[in-house]
């Protein structure tokens, strides 16, 4: 059996009350919709429907003191969604944080973590 060496995962989510404001899918669907200027193409980018593309997009928001998308109805020129100056700050923002936290995931403290993990969990 081959041992994995240690790993650690950081997911950073900001929330809103109960819901996700922002996590890596949300700020990934922020910029696929700043590349295509549309929700539904962004959605199909990265292999999710509308209807869900535009929930994450609504919950975005809500919680937010800004709307991060702005959209235009569909049909006419100049249709479509584009990202709000809210919403440009708050990506680069959460981009930040993570990496930030992926710089301290190679730091001194996860080293001194790693070394003291077990390769596998004693019997129970």
């Amino acid at each position: 059996m081959t041992t994995l060496p240690p790993q650690l995962k950081l997911k950073l989510q900001v929330y809103c009350g109960a819901q996700i404001a922002m996590g890596p899918g949300k700020a990934d669907l922020l910029e696929a919709i700043d590349r295509t200027g549309s929700i539904s193409a962004a959605g199909r980018l990265l292999g999710m429907s509308y209807r869900r593309a535009w929930l994450l997009v609504d919950t975005m928001n809500r919680c937010w003191d800004q709307p991060l998308v702005a959209t235009r109805p569909g049909g006419a020129p100049g249709s479509g969604a584009a990202l709000t100056e809210s919403g440009r700050r708050i990506l680069a923002h959460y981009r930040g944080l993570q990496q930030a936290a992926a710089h301290a995931a190679h730091g001194a403290d996860w080293a001194a973590l790693a070394g003291a993990l077990r390769d596998s969990p004693r019997e129970g």
